[in-house]
Order: C-alpha cells, then sequence, then structure tokens
C-alpha cells in the first residue's frame, strides 16, 4: 500500500501534531499527540535534574503554572494556593497603569524555575512541595464604575477562597497530632495571592477574607500609610471617590476587618503592622489617624539602625502566631530597584532587603497576599520592577508552602 503525504502533512506528523474536527467538520484546534489539558501541575526538575528549559515559550503564567479557569469552566478544579490577577487602577492618585500589572508580572516570572524553583535560604522548592498550585487568570473588572468593579474584586476573590482544597490539612511535623483549620468558620480554606492593581484592591480582598476568617492581622509592606481620612486624601468628593488606594486601610479599620492595635494588651486577637514607611504627611494628624486604625510602623530609615533582623523581630512580636494578611506595595523597594509604580518613593529598601524580610516570616500562617502597584509601562527594558515584584511573590509562595493553616486542636 502506497500513501502520499503532501508536505503540510509530513510537516503535522514531524511537529508531532494533529488536528479535531468540530461537530460540523470545521478546523478548530491543533495540538501536540502528548498534550494534557489540564497537569496536575506544571512539570519542574527536581534535585540533580536537567535545568534551563525554554521558559519564554508558551502562554505565560506565573512561574508556568498550570492556567485553570477558576471563575468560569473550571470552578470544579480544586487547588491549594492560587494566584489571581485583579487588573485594577481607576483608583490611584498620581500614575495609573497597574491594571496591567497581572500580566508584567506573569512576564517577569518565566525566569523564576529556569534553575527548578528550588529556594535555598528556606529550604524548599513551593512547586515540587506537594501542593497543588494552579494560576487562576484575572477577575473581569471593568474600568468604568468603581463600585462595581471592587465588588467583582470581592467576589471573584471570595469564590475561590471559600473551595475545598486538593490537599487536606496534615499533622504536625512534631507532635504528630492533626492540625485543625484556623479560620472562623471551622473550615480549611485555599490560599490565594493575588496580583494587583492599585492598593485599593485590597479593601475588597480584606472583605473576602473576614468571610473565613474574621478580623486579620495585616503585615503591610508600602512606602505610604493607606489609612489617609478620605477627608485629607483626595476630599472626598463622593462616595465612590472616598474609597481610593490612600484610605482602603481607614476603611478596613472603620468595617471591622481589622481592628484597633494601638494597645498589644487590650486587642489579644489582632495586630497590624506597616514597613518600609517613608511618605511625607499632611502633618501629625496622619500619624495620629494611622494609630487609631490599629497599625504599628516601621519607618523605611529602621534598616540603617536596627536592620533586617531588628525588622522582622519587630514584625513577628506585633502579629505573633495570629493568621496574617500580607499585602505588599512594590514601592517599599526603592525606585533605584523597582522604578514601575504609581506613586515611587526615594529612600526604600533594596529587592535584597525586602526578600530577607519576607524570608523572616517563615512559619507564620500567611492566609492570603497580594502585590500591587506594579505598573509595567514606567519600568525599564529590563523588566526590573516586574522580576522584582516576582521574586517578592517567590517568598511569599516559599513560606507559604512550608506552614500549613493549621494548629494542634
Amino acid at each position: 500500500m502506497v500513501f502520499n503525504l503532501t508536505p503540510r502533512l509530513l510537516l503535522a506528523l514531524s511537529l508531532g501534531t494533529f488536528r479535531v474536527l468540530g461537530h460540523d467538520g470545521h478546523d478548530e484546534t491543533q495540538m501536540p499527540l502528548d498534550y494534557v489539558r489540564f497537569p496536575y501541575q506544571a512539570m519542574y526538575p527536581g534535585d540533580n535534574s536537567v535545568t534551563a528549559d525554554s521558559i519564554f515559550s508558551g502562554i505565560t503564567t506565573f512561574a508556568r503554572l498550570p492556567w485553570v479557569q477558576c471563575l468560569t469552566r473550571e470552578k470544579d478544579v480544586p487547588f491549594d494556593i492560587a494566584f489571581l490577577g485583579a487588573p485594577f487602577d481607576t483608583g490611584t492618585s498620581y500614575r495609573p497603569g497597574a491594571r496591567f500589572g497581572p500580566a508584567g508580572i506573569r512576564a517577569g516570572s518565566r525566569r523564576l524555575t529556569l534553575y527548578g524553583g528550588y529556594n535555598v535560604p528556606l529550604e524548599v522548592n513551593p512547586f515540587l512541595s506537594g501542593l497543588k498550585i494552579v494560576d487562576c487568570g484575572d477577575i473581569p473588572v471593568t474600568p468604568y464604575d468603581n463600585t462595581f468593579a471592587i465588588q467583582q474584586i470581592e467576589d471573584g476573590h471570595r469564590e475561590l477562597l471559600h473551595r475545598t482544597p486538593f490537599s487536606a490539612l496534615p499533622n504536625d511535623s512534631s507532635t504528630g497530632e492533626a492540625l485543625v483549620p484556623l479560620a472562623k468558620d471551622g473550615k480549611h480554606h485555599p490560599r490565594v495571592i493575588t496580583l494587583g492593581g492599585d492598593h485599593t484592591i485590597v479593601l475588597p480582598l480584606l472583605r473576602s477574607v473576614y468571610s473565613a476568617y474574621g478580623p486579620i492581622s495585616v503585615i503591610h509592606f508600602d512606602s505610604h500609610l493607606d489609612t489617609w481620612k478620605p477627608s485629607v486624601f483626595g476630599g472626598a468628593p463622593s462616595e465612590r471617590a472616598a474609597i481610593n488606594h490612600g484610605t482602603y486601610f481607614y476603611w478596613a479599620s472603620r468595617e471591622g476587618l481589622i481592628a484597633n492595635g494601638t494597645s498589644i494588651a487590650s486587642i489579644p486577637f489582632l495586630m497590624a503592622s506597616h514597613g518600609a514607611i517613608r511618605t511625607t504627611l499632611s502633618g501629625p494628624a496622619d500619624y495620629a489617624n494611622d494609630d487609631e486604625s490599629g497599625f504599628q510602623r516601621i519607618e523605611a530609615r529602621e534598616i540603617d539602625t536596627i536592620g533586617t533582623t531588628g525588622i522582622i523581630k519587630k514584625i513577628r512580636e506585633t502579629v505573633g502566631d495570629r493568621p496574617v494578611y500580607l499585602s505588599i506595595d512594590i514601592d517599599s523597594i526603592d525606585p533605584a530597584f523597582a522604578p514601575a509604580t504609581g506613586t515611587p518613593e526615594t529612600g526604600g529598601w533594596s529587592t535584597r532587603e525586602l526578600r530577607t524580610i519576607l524570608r523572616g516570616l517563615d512559619g507564620l500562617h500567611i492566609v492570603s497576599a497580594d502585590i500591587v502597584e506594579v505598573a509595567p509601562a514606567y519600568d525599564t527594558n529590563a523588566e526590573l520592577t516586574t522580576m522584582a515584584a516576582a521574586d517578592v511573590l517567590f517568598e511569599v509562595l516559599s513560606v507559604m508552602a512550608k506552614t500549613p493553616l493549621g494548629k494542634v486542636g
């Protein structure tokens, strides 16, 4: 028997591809013969395995994680940690562009696993930790109505937060006893790492977290307080304008999502901490308002006197072993290292210093996290800011992978 193979068919066979015909006979897709639609996780090299693969190929997800359409057709796919984009920037006050932050951060993360993904200081490869980690894409966010967009973000995050995780809580590594969930609703929840977006998104994210954990401890890395009264920051000409990237913690405090933490003894269940603060103020009243909102402040310049070790100590003493939400504004890093942000402030920490401080959070129960204010349009051709954002999240992911969200009953 003789087959006449056309050049086009020979090419398809050499590439290992075949055509899928729709029900009406029309061409729909072309895919490799060994294509897996829903992989358990991306293929990351382990210890002494082959590395330096072509990580620049394929669609861009965070660190080449599997893309799962968590909010639409794949709502039944479980996970332990999800990356979720919130492309919103209409609450910013200076330079817009953070709506492109999720895409930029994903691009900056492409080289994260070039050598395999093993975190040397934390002694863990989060991608091979046994957890199911996925990229859920972006929440569909309208650019025309802030009130509606904020609700979209809360709904999208809450939808993922209340899923049943892929993995059950393990036993305690020290005692062997079964761990029980930390959440106030008594359930074990997956974790969501949100890619912003301007910092306004944290208000709907904290509303979502509150639905599972109640009032939550907060660690906030930022050059700005973000607890300004709306009457001061922007003047609040309308209810819609009163919620922005400088006032969201003001509202979170008043809604009871975080509580007044000025007295450690009187608030045993909640502490909140700012780190890398170096902003100018309208005056001392801004600090008084920040105190009322429940935050302990760590000024950026303190790194010159107490170093990263002292800063880590202050943070850990503030939040203790309580469940904690972690919010990272990329402008906590000095613009020499991360220029592409909405409101840059000189005199910040280096990328190395922030990563060191984040590794110092090892053992904390981080229930969810975000990185915000990455505006790729202002970046260099070398992608300095988006790479820094991705590397920061690599540290956060590593801490999460090492510490399950449970306690001995």
